[in-house]
């Protein structure tokens, strides 16, 4: 009943509320100690072979960070381990809300929309708030592929995933999987980024993210499945191993199928080439689509919560 509750109280602040002020965010501030530790352990310049004096500075403090993380928030979780569930799901779905992000998501996904309503120029600006692509040359069909692309990898990442590291291992999971998403996100690139080489800096940081996403990302995908009344999963897992990341590409295959269109990153991959072009109307389709995976977790809480108090009475 705790964990429901708290899942619960999450989603309903996030929907009222959104985000806390920078300075008082969990994730700012794990973004504030990753660049101040990325400037450590990234060199400069690529060498000529393995860097494993960097593989091992970016393990090291990517564990220094999760274990800080994972401490502060076990310590949270067990000074309200002996209050009355509800209420220590309320302080729970307190400190869990920064840890997952569904209201700034949609609204920065229907900024991209209407910022096209104005220009193509002001669209793609709007949409590198967004993305970490170059936009310069994107098409306006383009602008709204990625945004929709986008849209569905970070409900994963910024919704699902951390709620089921939450519900599976508590706070402490959902701030480790927090924690892992910005790492990947600030180091796990392949080169250079930032005037800094990240290809074994940054190894280790991509690949605890892709272990932690790995069953995340086919739970939003089965999730999108369902919201879309249904999908053939053979074409979904088809179509999802078109991307090069083992977990991305799950979600924006499903929400491909679901709308039936085309979305693609020119030169790395076409998802359901089959699917027609991306039409004004469909971003807004995808927030609703996904809208409906935050009513199926809702509903799934609830659920718990009535099933554990008929057991109480009973």
């Amino acid at each position: 009943m705790t964990i429901a509750a708290g899942l619960l109280v999450a989603l309903a602040i996030d929907r009222l509320l959104g985000e806390p002020p920078a300075r008082l965010h969990p994730v700012v501030w794990m973004g504030r100690y990753l660049g101040w530790a990325g400037k450590r352990i990234a060199p400069a310049e690529s060498g000529s072979g393995p860097d494993w004096r960097a593989f091992g500075a970016g393990a090291l403090a990517w564990c220094v960070g999760a274990a800080l993380v994972m401490g502060l928030a076990c310590w949270a979780q067990q000074a309200v381990a002996g209050w009355h569930p509800l209420l220590a799901g309320l302080v729970l779905g307190c400190l869990l809300k920064p840890l997952l992000a569904w209201r700034m998501l949609r609204n920065e996904v229907l900024a991209v929309e209407a910022a096209l309503a104005q220009s193509l120029m002001t669209g793609r600006a709007r949409l590198a708030w967004l993305v970490s692509r170059d936009v310069i040359n994107l098409s306006e069909a383009q602008v709204r592929e990625s945004a929709i692309e986008s849209l569905a990898e970070n409900l994963n990442d910024s919704v699902v995933a951390p709620l089921f590291w939450f519900v599976l291992l508590g706070l402490p999971g959902a701030a480790l999987y927090r924690l892992a998403n910005t790492a990947d996100a600030m180091w796990g690139y392949p080169g250079m980024r930032g005037g800094r080489y990240w290809q074994w800096a940054g190894k280790w940081a991509a690949r605890a993210d892709d272990v932690l996403s790995w069953l995340p990302a086919r739970i939003t995908a089965l999730l999108l499945a369902l919201a879309a009344r249904g999908l053939p999963l053979r074409a979904l897992r088809q179509q999802a191993r078109q991307t090069p990341s083992p977990n991305s590409g799950w979600p924006m295959a499903a929400m491909a199928l679901a709308l039936g269109v085309r979305l693609a990153k020119p030169g790395v991959y076409v998802l359901n080439e089959a699917g027609r072009a991306v039409q004004p109307g469909d971003m807004q389709r995808a927030v609703v689509l996904a809208s409906k995976v935050l009513v199926s977790l809702v509903a799934c809480a609830l659920s718990a919560i009535v099933f554990v108090v008929f057991r109480v009475f009973s």
